[in-house]
């Protein structure tokens, strides 16, 4: 019978346009489930999801009625939900303009085409005119010895850099210090005004065309003073890779060279650049809230109970942009509606189970991870629950079911014994563990377990992996550039429910050892974010 219903499961799942691999030996999920969630999150009636909006409170409203289906108890500061503030931006181009002067004479840049702002940080109002100065990966890591900004003169400068960072620097640590509060405080501190950044070409997550699409599209910062970290720009521009010639014209570089040592991640010159930068941003500026989604799972040990494992996701996508062959609806059916079904799907098999963790488990669905990871960030700064009790954060992230899942990708494997948890989790389940392939991407910071780690809490993200030169990483590649943040990450996509219940195994069992264990996860001796713990 067992058989007649795994054939009968795969046969449906073909059908629905899904790539249903055969399902693993595991009592507790088969993919179904996990993607009937996803299609009602993703689902064109939620119209994408994005932050503040109905179709986001339309979503945030069914997890809740499956949490409270499922008998979890509401956690928020007001009943399941914790109201998040923030200052929304968008930018007006028609009063906008970028320029570069040179020779007294203005050579301007089209917006969308050559570049646009960055409305992430409150730019200033008025029209901002100063020299630029190339200082290469604009990094200054102290525990590397590691400085691009000593004996530059930025006073008064706007810096330009490149995306990325050099080999010799460890992904985890580069991606920290390039956040942007983390990048800014050195260009700050050296007396910069602005950024004007350039995307590494050889790293793009999506091309320059998809990229500025949807530029003016509404950015958003916390409400809360106290958590902006990009205080004192005044203008922040990001240039097309293919108009960056013009930029090093005069220069005694060419942008072909700077390219070419980012690809191969090797240190950068800094020198100062020939032409400066005119630039105005017309702002609108408004409020608005939207709300983080936090329920528990009681812990069944009397001492232990008090301890909290959160398991988070972020609920939001990019709402409605620019019509893509016709669509207008970014549905975000892998980012993130997998990460909410899956822990919908986790929610109800737990609160199902007979024998209860230890330890209580939280499950967080954040609001604002598109915008900057703000929900996460909040609820990491003004938790609804004792800060001291969180032992670990667990968070899903767009997993990509889109292969076999044989590697299992984990962001901060070695940074704390979760790691060492994971790996000896996937082997028992056939399945090999591993660093990110792909640090250049900063995949460790840009997810809300990055919120957690930041307030001293073991934390680490898992996708679906591949090996490099695979024919799995053309597939994540091509994913990459066609359905990452566009409306074609929708139900329609091909789908691997077998590596979906197989990931969804792993989180289970992860998320159980940790609830169950005798002692609190600890950070690695050696990990940089170690320190964040004391």
């Amino acid at each position: 019978m067992r058989r007649i219903l795994s054939f009968l499961a795969v046969v449906c799942g073909a059908a629905a346009g899904l790539l249903a691999a055969s399902v693993p030996a595991s009592v507790h999920f088969n993919g179904t489930t996990w993607w009937n969630h996803v299609k009602v999150l993703a689902d064109d009636g939620m119209e994408g999801r994005e932050t503040g909006s109905a179709g986001l409170r339309k979503a945030e409203a069914y997890v809740v009625g499956e949490l409270t289906k499922a008998g979890l108890q509401p956690a928020g500061s007001d009943g399941f939900y914790q109201a998040v503030r923030f200052v929304q931006r968008v930018i007006d181009e028609k009063a906008s303009s970028v320029a570069l002067v040179r020779d007294g004479k203005e050579e301007p840049l089209v917006l969308g085409e050559d570049a646009f702002f960055n409305t992430r940080s409150e730019l200033a109002d008025h029209e901002v005119t100063a020299p630029l100065a190339f200082v290469g990966y604009g990094l200054k890591i102290p525990e590397k010895n590691y400085d691009e900004l000593a004996g530059v003169d930025l006073h008064g400068k706007v810096a330009v850099i490149v995306a990325g960072s050099p080999a010799e620097i460890p992904g985890p640590l580069a991606s920290h210090y390039q956040t942007p509060g983390e990048r800014w405080k050195p260009l700050h501190a050296a007396g910069a005004i602005g950024v004007l950044s350039i995307p590494n070409p050889a790293s793009m997550d999506i091309p320059w065309s998809r990229m500025s699409l949807n530029r003016t599209h509404p950015s958003m910062d916390l409400a809360d003073p106290e958590l902006v970290e990009t205080v004192g720009i005044e203008t922040s521009v990001v240039l097309n890779p293919d108009r960056a010639e013009t930029l090093f014209a005069g220069s005694g570089h060419t942008f072909a060279e700077i390219a070419a040592l980012v690809k191969d991640r090797k240190p950068l010159p800094h020198f100062p650049l020939v032409p400066s930068l005119k630039a105005r941003a017309s702002v609108k500026r408004s409020e608005l809230s939207s709300a983080n989604v936090i329920a528990r799972l009681p812990g069944s040990d009397p001492v232990l109970k008090g301890e909290v494992v959160v398991l988070s996701a972020h609920v939001d996508h990019v709402g409605v942009g620019e019509p893509i062959n016709g669509d207008r609806i970014y549905n975000g059916a892998m980012d993130n509606g997998s990460g909410s079904a899956l822990l919908l799907d986790i929610a109800a098999s737990l609160a199902a189970a007979h024998e209860k963790p230890k330890r209580s488990i939280l499950f967080a669905f954040v609001t604002a991870e598109e915008k900057g990871l703000l929900g996460s960030k909040y609820f990491a700064a003004h938790p609804t629950i004792d800060p001291k009790s969180i032992v670990a954060d667990l968070n899903v992230d767009m997993f990509l079911p889109i292969v076999p899942l044989k590697f299992l990708r984990v962001q901060g494997i070695a940074e704390s014994d979760l790691g060492d948890r994971v790996t000896a989790i996937a082997q028992a389940l056939g399945v090999k563990a591993m660093a990110d392939p792909q640090p250049e991407r900063n995949g460790f910071i840009r997810s809300d377990q990055y919120s957690f780690i930041r307030h001293g809490v073991p934390a680490l993200a898992m996708s679906v992996g591949f090996e490099l030169g695979s024919p799995e990483e053309k597939i994540f590649k091509d994913w990459l550039t066609n359905r990452y943040h566009a409306p074609s990450d929708d139900l329609g996509q091909p789908v691997d429910l077998g590596a979906a219940a197989l990931y969804e195994e792993i989180a289970r069992r992860l998320l159980l050892d940790v609830a169950n264990g005798s002692s609190r996860p600890a950070w690695k001796p050696d990990s940089f974010f170690r320190r964040y713990a004391t």
